[in-house]
C-alpha cells in the first residue's frame, strides 16, 4: 500500500503540472464521442490479434478486454495495465485472460485500472511460436458518477437508523441496568441512564454529520474534476475570395491557462484532424487539417461546402499521449462572389491532405445543389460510383444485420475505372481513414485499419515504456510549441513520397501491419469496429489512388 500511495502522489503532481484532463473525469470520450470502446487490430509478435477493450466509466474500475487470435494456436494470453506516469516497472502485474467456451481463439479478461490518466493495455500472447506483445492506448478516466438505487438507499438508511437506536440503547443499559447490584432499584439510575443515552446520541449525530460532510466533499470534488471535453467557439472569416474556419478553444474550459494547449503533438503528421459534417442531412463531409495560429486558435481554409449548420469534431493528442475530441457547431454561409481584393498577402490555410465530398441526404437520393457533383451513398453489399470513375463496394452481405457491441471487420473493395482492383496508396501513413457518425450525432469515431486508437498516443506510451525512471518533466511551453510548429511546416513542404516515408519510419515497431506489400494492390481496406448502440449510421471512407484522395460514403442500420 505504501508504494501505491507513493505512486498516487506522483500522479497528482504530474496531473497538476501537465494541466491536462488526466483527472477523474466524466462524459463521452476523448478522441471519440459516444463510442468508448478501444479496438486494436494488428500483430502481437508472430500472432495476428484483434482486441476490444471496454474501459470503465469510473476509476478505480475494471476494463473488460476481449482478445481474438486469428487461426493460431496459443497457450496463454495475459493482460497488463501500463500507466504512463509509472512506466513499465511501476505498473501492476499481468492477469491471465481465460478462453471463452465454445469460441476457439477468443479470450476474455478483466483488468483493474486504479489510477486515472494516460494508460495502456499490454496484450501478451504465449504459444508455440513464442511470446509476442502489443501496446494499446487506453485513457483511464471516469466518465460517469454512480447513483445508489432508491431501494438500496432506503434500506441502508433504515439499517443505519436501527444501528443508531441499538447503540444508544446498549450504551444506556451498560451504565445502568448492566452494572446494577442485585436488589438495587432501577429507578435510582434513570437519570444516569438518560444522561448516557443523550451524550451517546450527540456523539453519534456528530459522527454521522462528519461522515456525511466528508462524503459530500469527496463527491463534490469528484464532480468538480470530472472530465469535460474541450469547448470551442468556431467562426467563419472572409479573406477576399477565401473563407477560413477559425476554431478558438475556450479559455474558460482551460481555466484561463492557454499554455496547456501548447503541448499538442502531431498524429499522422497533423496537429489536428478536423471533421465537418452537415447537421441533420449528413450530405456534406470534410476532413481538414488546420494550422495553429497560437495556442488556442486554429485556422483552416474551407472547401466549397454547401451553406448550412455543421457539426465539428477536432481530434488532438497531447504531449503525454492523452487524446481528446473538440466538439462544436458552426454555420457556414454561402461562398462569396469573386471580389477585387488583392491576395498577394493572403495566407493559405489549406493542407495537401484536406478533402471533402458531397453526397445524397439521408432523406433523399436527389441532388439539391445546382452545379455540384453529388455522390449516391452505398449500402452493405452494394457499390457506389466515386468522383474519378472508380467504385467502392462494402463487402458485407446486405441480408446480414449488424448488432450493437459486436466487433465487425468493415471491409471495402475499391476498383479502378476499368474494374480492376485499385492500387491503393498510403493516405497520411495509413491505407485508409474512416469516420462513423450516428444520424443524431450522438456517436462519432475516427477509424484506421489498425483500430480506433491514436498512433501518436501508442508511440508516446511505447517510448515511455522503453525509458526507465521517473516520468519526464514537461518542457518549456513556448519552445515546445515552436519546435512542433516548425516540424509541421517541414512535413507540409515534403513531397508525397517523402511524407509517406517519414510517417512510415515513425510507425515502425508499433505492432501494426506493414505499410507496403501485395495487399495494397488488392484494393481492399478493412476497419475493425463495434457499433456502440442501435440506430442509423453513415460511414465515410477515404483512400488514395494515383495521388488522389477518394471519398466514399455508406449507410448502415444497427439493430
Amino acid at each position: 500500500m505504501g508504494r501505491l500511495d507513493e505512486e498516487g502522489t506522483k500522479m497528482r503532481l504530474i496531473k497538476f503540472v501537465l494541466i491536462t484532463c488526466l483527472l477523474l473525469t466524466g462524459s463521452t470520450l476523448f478522441a471519440h464521442v459516444g463510442s468508448p470502446g478501444v479496438i486494436f487490430q494488428g500483430k502481437a509478435g508472430p500472432y495476428t490479434v484483434m482486441v476490444n477493450i471496454n474501459p470503465p466509466d469510473v476509476i478505480p474500475g475494471t476494463a473488460n478486454a476481449s482478445v481474438y487470435i486469428d487461426n493460431q494456436q496459443v497457450d496463454h494470453v495475459y493482460l497488463q495495465p501500463v500507466y504512463w506516469y509509472a512506466g513499465d516497472k511501476g505498473s501492476p502485474k499481468a492477469d491471465e485472460a481465460l478462453p471463452v467456451k465454445g469460441t476457439p481463439g477468443q479470450f476474455q479478461g478483466l483488468v483493474w485500472l486504479m489510477q486515472s490518466g494516460v494508460a495502456s493495455m499490454r496484450i501478451t500472447v504465449d504459444g508455440p511460436l513464442g511470446k509476442g506483445s502489443a501496446i494499446i492506448p487506453v485513457m483511464a478516466v471516469s466518465t460517469a458518477q454512480r447513483t445508489m438505487p432508491a431501494s438500496l438507499d432506503w434500506g441502508l438508511a433504515a439499517l443505519g437508523l436501527l444501528l443508531v437506536i441499538l447503540m444508544i440503547t446498549i450504551i444506556g443499559a451498560s451504565v445502568t441496568d448492566g452494572v446494577l447490584s442485585p436488589g438495587t432499584s432501577v429507578n435510582s439510575s434513570k437519570r444516569k441512564k438518560y444522561t448516557a443515552m443523550s451524550v451517546t446520541t450527540v456523539v453519534l449525530v456528530l459522527i454521522l454529520y462528519g461522515g456525511s460532510a466528508w462524503w459530500n466533499s469527496w463527491s463534490s470534488r469528484y464532480r468538480r474534476f470530472m472530465y469535460k471535453a474541450p469547448l470551442a467557439h468556431s467562426s467563419i472569416l472572409k479573406q477576399g475570395r477565401q473563407m477560413v474556419l477559425q476554431l478558438n478553444i475556450d479559455s474558460a474550459w482551460l481555466r484561463k491557462n492557454d499554455e496547456s494547449m501548447s503541448y499538442i503533438v502531431p498524429d499522422h503528421g497533423k496537429l489536428m484532424h478536423l471533421f465537418l459534417i452537415k447537421e441533420k442531412t449528413l450530405d456534406a463531409f470534410a476532413h481538414l487539417h488546420p494550422l495553429r495560429k497560437d495556442s488556442i486558435n486554429y485556422l483552416a481554409e474551407l472547401p466549397d461546402l454547401p451553406s448550412g449548420r455543421y457539426l465539428l469534431f477536432g481530434d488532438i493528442v497531447r504531449w503525454s499521449g492523452f487524446t481528446e475530441t473538440i466538439s462544436d457547431t458552426v454555420n457556414i454561409p454561402a461562398k462569396p462572389i469573386a471580389q477585387n481584393v488583392s491576395n498577394s498577402n493572403t495566407v493559405l490555410y489549406n493542407d495537401p491532405d484536406d478533402t471533402y465530398v458531397i453526397s445524397n441526404s439521408i432523406n433523399s437520393n436527389k441532388n439539391p445543389y445546382t452545379g455540384k457533383t453529388v455522390l449516391i451513398c452505398g449500402k452493405p453489399g452494394t457499390e457506389m460510383k466515386l468522383a474519378d470513375g472508380s467504385t467502392a463496394t462494402w463487402q458485407h452481405s446486405e441480408n446480414t444485420p449488424f448488432e450493437a457491441n459486436k466487433v465487425y471487420p468493415l471491409t471495402f473493395f475499391i476498383q479502378d475505372p476499368s474494374g480492376k482492383p485499385a492500387k491503393l496508396q498510403p493516405y497520411m501513413g495509413m491505407m485508409g481513414h474512416a469516420v462513423i457518425l450516428k444520424y443524431d450525432g450522438s456517436v462519432y469515431v475516427h477509424l484506421h485499419p489498425v483500430g480506433n486508437y491514436s498512433m501518436a498516443s501508442q508511440q508516446i506510451i511505447q517510448n515511455r515504456i522503453n525509458s526507465s525512471g521517473k516520468a519526464p518533466l514537461l518542457p518549456n511551453a513556448t519552445i515546445f510549441r515552436d519546435s512542433i510548429d516548425h516540424l509541421i511546416g517541414k512535413i507540409r513542404l515534403m513531397s508525397e513520397d517523402e511524407r509517406n516515408a517519414y510517417l512510415n519510419a515513425g510507425m515502425k515497431g508499433m505492432a501494426m501491419p506493414a505499410m507496403s506489400g501485395d495487399d495494397h494492390h488488392s484494393g481492399m481496406v478493412t476497419f475493425p469496429y463495434a457499433f456502440p448502440a442501435p440506430g442509423n449510421y453513415r460511414i465515410w471512407v477515404q483512400t488514395k489512388r494515383d495521388g488522389k484522395i477518394l471519398n466514399s460514403a455508406f449507410d448502415a442500420v444497427v439493430q
